[in-house]
């Protein structure tokens, strides 16, 4: 897609995006639960070890530490006040034998764009300062499950999806998010604030949403896996929406068991999304049951031609990981899109003519603060000190003066970008080399914060997917100075069991992932 589009979906008291000094800095001692995983944290729960008050404590008492204090990563725009009671309720169902499942007392971080009470839900706008919406679907699954919800995670504003030359990672109410690999270099976006504060080691895990990039790319350069699923498999009402062709929420993690905890308790129907209505089939499986580390025996994958294959600082890493995948069984071939970059221009016209329509229905639907596409550009015109002080809002106002959903070039439109980049693009690849999966680099490294001119954004693989509406999952390939990289899978509608099997097969072979030094490094 056209890069200022790609960076756009992908990238308190407003403030710069300040530049911090070089590295990371810390300010506690090594952290209890840093990097255990949801089913390590159950065990010591089952064993007595440990309860969900205890370790909701811990985490709140890191997030004062380093999202605050020290770092100050500014991934928690707002924290839950009931917190500790929603552990402490979880502690006593334990106790009183009724167990919801493996996310049962688990700490999570929610996108500020996703409604959780008693929390508010502004995508980062001043406009829906405390605005608060019922609990999203996907939200009231992941409480059914026994998640303990910490608190809103800071994104870039309106899910980037507002200036042609935005700052990733950067909102007027929670201020710029950091990378905690290099507090100067940026965390992508738009899920900026749930990649940094799982990274980091805030959270056990996160949420995020994604129309183009916006799980991919943060999970990316923060060393996380991030998976997007397949458009309906997770319901996206009372979540603040782009596009409706492309929008979804999903996992990320610190590893591939995580997400696939994650997106089992996140994946089901929901009446008020009919998108989840299509997906065959209506159960939803244990997918890390069917995890297997021998799952790239035999599989036949294709490298996507892509510039970032030869990026200097990625194509090391990829040859790398393309050994690792042939020594675990896998043939590996040189493919291509045959579409490639061919939705460009449609999938703009999609989301301008989408996201002014879908906003408008649900500031109205959820009686909010401002009721449309022009009084959310007044009010930011009106506040221009806050809101407009580093960026423009570009596609705010190409939305407003798109044409509506029934006219002939928004439906012709919308019609192309899918065939372009599913049928003829993901499944044209798959199917001319009978390929079980499309890899590619995710994107390159974190590129330095820069509010003068914006994102440098070093380009992206995940597109096709996003616009197909089809999976992708993203695991952490290695580094270039420092700065995570990350490997993507992609695949057809509905494949997540296949790809997250070949994603933890990869995974469990390389062990890439290493967090950031944030508990090593001395104060300044």
């Amino acid at each position: 897609m056209p890069l200022v589009i790609a960076a756009a979906l992908c990238g308190c008291q407003a403030e710069a995006p300040q530049a911090a000094a070089s590295g990371t800095t810390a300010s506690t001692a090594p952290f209890a639960y840093a990097e255990v995983d949801i089913t390590g944290l159950q065990a010591r729960m089952t064993a007595g070890e440990v309860d969900s008050t205890t370790l909701t404590r811990a985490y709140l008492d890191r997030i004062a530490a380093i999202d605050r204090a020290g770092p100050r990563l500014r991934a928690i725009i707002e924290l839950n006040p009931d917190a500790l009671k929603e552990a402490a309720r979880l502690d006593e169902e334990r106790r009183n034998g009724r167990l919801r499942g493996p996310l049962h007392g688990i700490p999570l971080v929610i996108k500020d764009n996703i409604g959780a009470l008693p929390m508010s839900t502004t995508a980062g706008s001043l406009a829906l300062e405390g605005f608060r919406p019922e609990d999203a679907f996907v939200v009231s699954r992941l409480r059914d499950a026994g998640a303990v919800i910490l608190g809103k995670t800071n994104l870039s504003e309106w899910a980037n999806f507002r200036s042609t030359r935005s700052t990733s990672g950067w909102s007027a109410r929670g201020g710029q998010t950091r990378n905690p690999y290099s507090l100067t270099h940026n965390p992508c976006g738009s899920s900026s604030g749930t990649a940094a504060a799982v990274a980091a080691n805030l959270a056990v895990a996160g949420v995020g949403t994604e129309t183009d990039g916006s799980i991919a790319c943060p999970a990316a350069v923060t060393g996380l896996v991030g998976l997007k699923p397949t458009v309906g498999l997770v319901s996206r009402s009372g979540i603040i929406p782009i596009s409706f062709s492309q929008d979804t929420a999903g996992p990320m993690t610190r590893s591939v068991r995580d997400a696939a905890l994650l997106l089992s308790a996140m994946a089901g129907h929901d009446p008020e999304d009919p998108a989840t209505a299509t997906r065959p089939g209506q159960a939803v499986f244990d997918l890390a049951a069917r995890l297997d580390e021998g799952a790239l025996r035999g599989a036949r994958l294709g490298l996507v031609r892509n510039p970032l294959n030869e990026h200097p600082a990625v194509a090391a890493t990829l040859d790398q990981a393309m050994q690792v995948l042939r020594d675990a069984g896998a043939t590996v071939i040189q493919t291509a899109l045959p579409t490639d970059g061919e939705w460009d221009e449609a999938e703009l016209q999609v989301l301008l003519a989408e996201f002014k329509a879908g906003l408008e229905r649900y500031l109205v639907n959820h009686e909010a603060p401002i009721q449309s596409l022009a009084e959310l550009i007044e009010f930011n015109q009106r506040n221009a000190d806050r809101e407009l002080a580093f960026f423009g809002q570009e596609l705010l106002e190409q939305a407003q003066a798109a044409p509506g959903l029934s006219d002939p070039a928004y439906i012709g439109a919308r019609m192309q970008a899918r065939r372009l980049a599913g049928p003829q693009g993901i499944d044209a690849a798959l199917q001319a080399d009978r390929l079980d999966a499309l890899i590619v680099p995710t994107t390159g490294p974190a590129w330095v914060t820069d509010p003068v001119n914006g994102d440098d954004f070093p380009g992206a693989g995940y597109s096709a997917a996003a616009v197909a509406g089809y999976p992708s999952i993203t695991v952490p390939m290695g580094s270039t100075n420092g700065l995570p990289l990350g490997l993507l899978f992609m695949g057809k509608a509905w494949s997540e069991p296949r790809l997250l099997n070949l994603a933890y097969a990869y995974e469990q072979r390389t062990r890439a992932r290493v967090p950031p030094a944030l508990d090593s490094a001395p104060l300044p």
